[in-house]
């Protein structure tokens, strides 16, 4: 008889997993049965109301049903949301997504500390996260550990990601908040909008960079992430001042000062491809003509073979969003390979740059956020 999941049929077995989880304490019942610790769902002890980590559990609680067979070991069954999930609760008992135990007290201290250091981040100040997250943890989230706080974090990232503010980048975004910290978050921006604007006009700021570094300044760009479709809440409708992608791209001195670095970039990488003299056919394109050619710089990889580069630039992370118009995009997919989207992050602190080739609609996923309106209507 196969030893899998599916056979699993008694509470009492899951109870008594539960229960040793308590007595011997998660490292110890995590070592003993050979799990790591649960990504995304624990299971709540309904005697205790512990928290504990639900693949673990099932796989315990399968060998507390089937002595003769033994426990699962984690390499026998696949975890999460398709799996132990429904069959714990199809026993009975409460799963919860790691993070959204969290009362309300606990999300807005989470949430103030965040921003917190989202001002300091934007004013260049130094500040440590570890000791961000070991002061909220010994004050306002005690029964929290590290890595839940950090997890916390990454929520709020992926919140501000999403409606188009900075965030904090040491916290990579990570989504599946839970709905109580999207509502959090939101009405701490609607009632700090002159905190939120003081930091986007900081991220704005245009500061020639301290040295023009050129060697190991591109880096590989963020791989397009498919996140699960939540539960919406009423959208934020941010004053414009504060939209900050918009911001950043309609702030003409950010976006020249970087049409500026990729003009030295670009005679650094002829210099070193050993074809100095194709600088002297670079275009500034947007500097003569404005922006509507769909690119901002003609430089050349060859003498009969032109780069049209589009550069977009920013003083946020390595994954902030950026609007691109159609124009651009059009013309990304008339010039194929001859076109380079070069996207410039960290600005204003240590430039950094990844590039994207050929079609921008192939690399990156496209949200319409204008519309034309006119009065007529088209018809195939």
């Amino acid at each position: 008889m196969p030893s899998d999941l599916s056979r699993l049929q008694s509470p009492a077995a899951v109870q008594a997993a539960l229960d040793e989880f308590g007595k011997l304490g998660r490292t110890a019942f995590l070592q003993r049965y050979g799990f790591g610790k649960s990504k995304d769902f624990l299971v709540k002890n309904p005697a205790s109301g512990q928290l504990c980590d639900s693949k673990a559990v099932a796989g315990a609680a399968f060998g507390y049903q089937f002595p003769e067979e033994g426990p699962l070991k984690a390499g026998d069954f696949s975890g999460g949301e398709a799996t132990v999930v429904p069959k714990l609760r199809g026993l009975g008992f409460e799963v919860v997504r790691i993070g959204e135990d969290w009362s309300s007290a606990e999300v807005q201290a989470a949430v103030a500390a965040y921003f917190e250091m989202l001002r300091l981040e934007a004013n260049q100040q130094r500040y440590n996260k570890t000791e961000f997250n070991a002061g909220l943890r010994k004050k306002q989230l005690q029964s929290r550990s590290k890595a839940s706080v950090e997890l916390k974090h990454q929520n709020i990232s992926a919140v501000l990601h999403g409606v188009g503010l900075p965030f904090v980048p040491g916290y990579k975004p990570r989504g599946n908040a839970q709905l109580l910290l999207r509502q959090e978050v939101q009405k701490f921006i609607l009632a700090n909008t002159d905190l939120i604007k003081q930091v986007v006009d900081a991220l704005e700021e245009v500061k020639s960079p301290h040295q023009q570094s050129f060697k190991a300044v591109l880096v590989e760009p963020p791989q397009v992430e498919t996140v699960m479709k939540v539960e919406s809440t009423p959208r934020v409708r941010l004053p414009r001042k504060v939209d900050y992608a918009s911001r950043d791209e309609s702030n003409r001195e950010l976006g020249r000062a970087g049409e500026q670095w990729a003009i030295q970039f670009e005679q650094h990488r002829l210099i070193e491809a050993g074809q100095a003299e194709l600088f002297a056919k670079l275009e500034w394109v947007s500097d003569k003509l404005g922006d509507g050619s769909g690119f901002d710089i003609l430089s050349y990889d060859a003498p009969s073979q032109p780069r049209y580069i589009e550069v977009k630039t920013t003083n946020g992370s390595h994954a902030s969003a950026f609007i691109i118009s159609r124009n651009e995009v059009d013309f990304s997919k008339e010039a194929g390979d001859a076109f380079f989207l070069y996207r410039l992050f960290r600005f204003r602190d240590s430039p950094a740059l990844y590039m994207l080739r050929g079609d921008v609609s192939s690399h990156l996923y496209l949200e319409p956020v204008d519309y034309r309106a006119s009065f007529r209507r088209m018809t195939s």
